[in-house]
């Protein structure tokens, strides 16, 4: 009897303490739309039946914390989604991929020649019902509807900071509490402080999200930011907290577009703290508040230059950072060459080579390069008019900081002569009030006109119709840059005229299916199979990449670090064998951790003997970056090359 009173008593307790700590439950009806693992696909190699397990674990995971907050949870699984069934329902949870409403799409000419690049849609872009997206599903679903959850970098680890303690989400309904550990500033950061604008700091209070991160549980799954610039130019978007990653201090980890929630942290409730599940609740509540808001600013162009672009600019022109570079660059060729020698003197001795070791045989020293070749590759635009002059180039950027404009092309950036002319900023109403003026006084109309196309979504017949319009809302203008440079209207009234985008523009792709073509920041890489007659029966299989100017491919990935290796990998047709290794090319530095990369133009080859005709299948992996964002990965891409 004692016994069963002592467990009573207990059991009271334990209610008392659990009310103490937990809000009654939202009254919400929440669809959680599952599909995705807690693991990497390279964990589950060969192990289908333990991908199908951890996929219903995490859903039942999801299922149960959700059921812990709000009073209605609906869990299906990404097939059977489609987005009418979001009208059923207060918030959408998303955290897997269901099937495409219209598929991507790769629009070439008739030599073969991509012209055009229609990313997959997934929803339409009068869906306004609240949807939160977990991991990189913000990325995926918000690409073609222009939302600006876009890729920064699949390289979220586990820990949150500069938050803004003070948003909702960290407020309530459910009571939260956040304990603050004071830890390492990630390394990376300290590669970005042109951005930051000041001192790194050494060290950062830091707010634990997950249990488990890639860094430290190998093949674990990792998290995903949004890109800083711009994200915050227009008023249906809001920063709320980055996190652990290898950008910069102010990515986005934790934010919001609209309607859409971005829970960039990618672990399931399972590896979650106590903590940051309050948060995810109160992120769901939060985003159920913007129920038919819909998105004002559309950013349709992901890798748009914004004013923040400039600042890299400014600052990879100067002779700091190209000795930074230069040392860089030095250290890792000396720590090579080592490595190098260590591998021939190990082969001589006929020893067992590693796959670290095989790829130091493969390594050759790059020449330095001089200051004058580093402008040149990276200013080639401005390098005619300034030298090695750095002064010069710092005297550009900052006069000309509030003319610079981009059109619908990736970081492409101009000096718009007109407002220049005028001597107003770009993003200041006040040159809309010019221009028009400048129509009602017929003085220089041409120029009035070009600037009011240029910065505005309205095109009017008359003087009077522009004066009126600015007139009625130029209260409730704003400028966006990752929004297309134009001033629209803070309003989600459709019917107000200044927020109607032109049919965006499709990226244009330089590529060339036989002949390795030109490269640009929309396509960095450009790849080209074709195969050499070596005679006696002996072929060369070549697989040739190009990397454009500024960017690069990963040959090798330390294991604390996201990236995608290069892998090459080639079937044959019958009657035809490879000929020894796959030739692979030689590599730089990329990172002191041992992450390698390719730049520039490089090929792997792999000999072949045989007869007879065929065609060979070529399999490409890699993933792309340059020192801002990494393009998401290429997984598998498949060239053909005739042999005979």
């Amino acid at each position: 009897m004692k016994r069963f009173i002592v467990i009573l008593a207990v059991f009271a307790l334990s209610i008392q303490v659990y009310g103490q700590k937990q809000a009654p439950l939202q009254k919400l009806r929440v669809l959680y739309v599952g599909g995705s693992a807690n693991w990497e696909a390279a964990y589950f190699v060969g192990k289908p039946d333990e991908l199908k397990a951890d996929v219903a674990q995490r859903m039942s995971s999801f299922e149960s914390m959700l059921k812990r907050y709000f009073t209605e949870v609906k869990v299906v699984d990404a097939s059977t989604y489609n987005q009418s069934l979001s009208d059923q329902y207060d918030v959408t949870v998303m955290d897997g991929t269901p099937k495409a409403i219209n598929p991507r799409q790769n629009i070439t000419d008739a030599s073969g020649k991509l012209t055009k690049i229609i990313p997959a849609a997934y929803l339409t872009e009068d869906f306004n019902k609240p949807m939160l997206f977990i991991g990189e599903l913000g990325e995926k679903m918000g690409r073609s509807i222009g939302l600006k959850l876009d890729w920064y970098c699949l390289c979220l680890d586990a820990d949150a900071h500069n938050m803004r303690k003070d948003h909702q989400i960290f407020k309530g309904p459910f009571p939260v509490k956040m304990t603050m550990v004071t830890k390492p500033t990630p390394e990376d950061a300290f590669h970005y402080e042109y951005f930051l604008g000041k001192k790194t700091p050494e060290t950062l209070p830091m707010w634990k999200v997950q249990t488990k991160g890639y860094i430290t549980d190998k093949n674990f799954r990792i998290g995903m930011v949004a890109r800083p610039w711009g994200f915050e130019d227009s008023p249906d978007a809001e920063f709320i907290s980055s996190g652990v990653c290898q950008k910069t201090l102010d990515a986005v980890a934790l934010g919001r577009h609209g309607n859409f929630f971005h829970w960039g942290f990618a672990a399931s409730p399972e590896f979650m703290t106590e903590e940051a599940q309050v948060v995810l609740a109160n992120s769901i509540a939060y985003i159920s508040k913007f129920n038919g808001k819909g998105v004002i600013a559309r950013k349709y162009l992901d890798r748009r230059a914004t004013r923040e672009y400039l600042k890299e600019r400014k600052y990879l022109v100067t002779k700091a950072a190209y000795e930074v570079r230069l040392a860089s660059e030095e250290k890792f060729a000396k720590q090579m060459l080592a490595e190098k020698a260590t591998a021939e003197a190990k082969k001589a001795n006929g020893e067992t080579l590693d796959q670290t070791a095989q790829m130091a045989l493969n390594y050759k020293a790059s020449p330095s390069q001089s200051y004058e070749s580093f402008l040149k590759g990276r200013y080639s635009d401005l390098f005619d008019k300034f030298g090695t002059d750095e002064a010069a180039y710092a005297r550009y950027f900052d006069e000309n900081k509030d003319y610079f404009y981009s059109e619908d092309e990736m970081y492409k950036i101009n000096i718009d002569e007109d407002v220049k002319s005028l001597g107003i900023p770009y993003y200041d109403k006040k040159i809309l009030d010019k221009a028009i003026g400048m129509l009602e006084s017929g003085n220089d109309v041409a120029k009035g006109k070009r600037i009011l196309n240029r910065y505005t979504l309205v095109n009017f017949d008359t003087t009077a119709q522009w004066r009126a319009w600015f007139d009625k809302y130029k209260s409730k203008m704003f400028f966006t840059e990752t929004g297309g440079y134009y001033f629209m209207i803070d309003t989600y009234d459709k019917t107000v005229p200044g927020n109607q985008y032109k049919k965006p523009g499709v990226q244009k792709v330089s590529y060339n299916k036989i002949q390795t073509g030109k490269t640009s920041h929309e396509n960095a890489v450009a790849v080209a199979t074709g195969m050499v007659d070596l005679g006696n029966n002996k072929k060369e299989i070549v697989i040739k990449f190009k990397v454009h100017s500024g960017y690069h491919m990963y040959a090798n990935v330390a294991k604390e670090d996201p990236y995608i290796v290069t892998e090459v990998k080639i079937n044959l047709p019958a009657g035809y064998r490879k000929v020894g290794e796959l030739r692979m090319p030689s590599f730089n530095y990329f990172n002191d951790k041992g992450t390698t990369i390719y730049e520039n133009e490089i090929m792997f080859v792999q000999e072949v003997s045989g007869d007879g005709k065929g065609e060979a299948v070529c399999s490409v992996s890699y993933q792309c970056c340059d020192s801002q964002i990494c393009f998401p990965p290429v997984i598998g891409d498949k060239y053909k090359v005739e042999i005979n």
